[in-house]
């Protein structure tokens, strides 16, 4: 089963994977990770007590890499609890690169059911909450 740590000045996050629960979503980030395309990427939005969002090229949140993944809604992990990564997206079907890291469950439960969860850190949880707006994924790696 493949994982991924994501490698910032503040630290590494280390992920598994929901693979069963979203499939698509997963292959589809391990596949821009293998690429290379969150290296450098920002942390463009970060709420406190909520999420820390990444993954958009051109670092506004508007962007994405050129096409749109479906949403993966029905599985038995959909629940935004902290260090759940889930996909960002503008409606339902719109995901494409961008994704955020929930800080806690506190105000994230609406989510569950309308954006994909695809993952949790599972080694860093402290990293979550010492990013600030700007920093950078320094690089994305997919592991084993």
């Amino acid at each position: 089963m493949k994982k991924a740590e994501i490698h910032t000045k503040k630290g590494v996050m280390k992920i598994e994977f929901y693979e069963k629960d979203a499939p698509k979503t997963v292959a589809n980030f391990i596949d821009l990770a293998e690429h290379g395309f969150y290296d450098g990427l920002t942390f463009h939005r970060v709420i406190p007590d909520f999420v820390i969002q990444g993954g958009c090229p051109n670092g506004t949140g508007a962007g994405g890499p050129g096409y749109h993944i479906d949403c993966e809604l029905d599985g038995d992990n959909q629940y935004h609890d902290r260090g759940v990564l889930s996909m960002a997206h503008a409606g339902r079907n719109t995901g494409g690169s961008q994704f955020f890291i929930c800080h806690s469950r506190t105000n994230t439960a609406h989510l569950d059911r309308n954006h994909t969860c695809f993952g949790k850190v599972v080694d860093g949880l402290d990293v979550i909450d010492q990013i600030k707006q700007g920093d950078t994924m320094e690089k994305v790696v997919i592991t084993e």
